[in-house]
């Protein structure tokens, strides 16, 4: 069974990127050697930060989007504590 994995990537500038791929060491490597023009091909090198599998490509761009739509806060705390980092804040 084929996984599917949402990622967020750190950027030089310290900003954040967020994407959805099927084979996550490929892309991070496409991310780092600009292989495509786009917003990290200016922003390198970039560092995988935060990855979470999904069973299916629609699951991933889902968790994709909403992850994008994140404040800068959030995604950051995702990035150091991933969800435990949640669940702490909730206990404060």
């Amino acid at each position: 069974m084929l996984d599917f994995y949402v990622y967020m990537l750190k950027c030089s500038d310290d900003s954040f990127y967020i994407g959805h791929t099927d084979n996550l060491e490929k892309r991070i490597a496409e991310h780092n050697i600009k292989k495509f023009c786009g917003y990290t091909s200016t922003r390198l090198p970039v560092k995988l930060v935060f990855m979470q599998t999904f069973p299916s490509r629609y699951e991933a761009l889902v968790a994709e989007r909403r992850l994008k739509k994140w404040t800068r806060r959030k995604k950051e705390i995702l990035a150091q504590s991933g969800w435990e980092g949640f669940e702490l804040l909730k206990q404060k």
